[in-house]
């Protein structure tokens, strides 16, 4: 096996695990994988993201995410309004119990995730690779 499949099947198997343990915690909150998602993708401490770059950061076609919008609507997690700056766009606002739901889903993640045993140096280089590859 060459270095690049190692590092993808590794990558691959750090998210598959991490999904495996918080399940519990996303079953309490009544979340499937994908809703969780969506909700971790809305960071409360920026502008709400509009549809289109939600759809951007979570790759996934305008359908899927209006399914999966929907879902978080009907759970009182989020909002849908009109966006300030084009109100013919939606942008997507975190209710006071979509920030709660969220903090603890993003608590179970960084406690069970099996990159929780890095060290500070270690995620900062990872980090750092990670962001080289995106970007490339």
């Amino acid at each position: 096996m060459d270095e690049l499949e190692a590092v993808v099947r590794a990558n691959h198997e750090v998210f598959m695990l991490t999904g495996d343990r918080i399940a519990a915690a996303l079953a309490d909150h009544g979340l499937t994988h994908a809703t969780a998602q969506a909700l971790c993708a809305i960071d409360p401490d920026e502008e709400p993201p509009s549809m289109k770059a939600m759809a951007g950061r979570l790759h996934c076609n305008a359908p899927n995410l209006s399914f999966v919008t929907n879902q978080l609507v009907g759970r009182g997690l989020v909002t849908r309004v009109a966006d300030p700056r084009d109100r013919r766009s939606r942008v997507l606002v975190l209710t006071d119990e979509g920030r709660r739901v969220r903090a603890d889903v993003m608590r179970a993640t960084l406690r069970q995730t099996p990159l929780a045993g890095l060290d500070e140096a270690d995620l900062r280089t990872l980090a750092a690779i990670l962001d080289r590859a995106l970007r490339g």
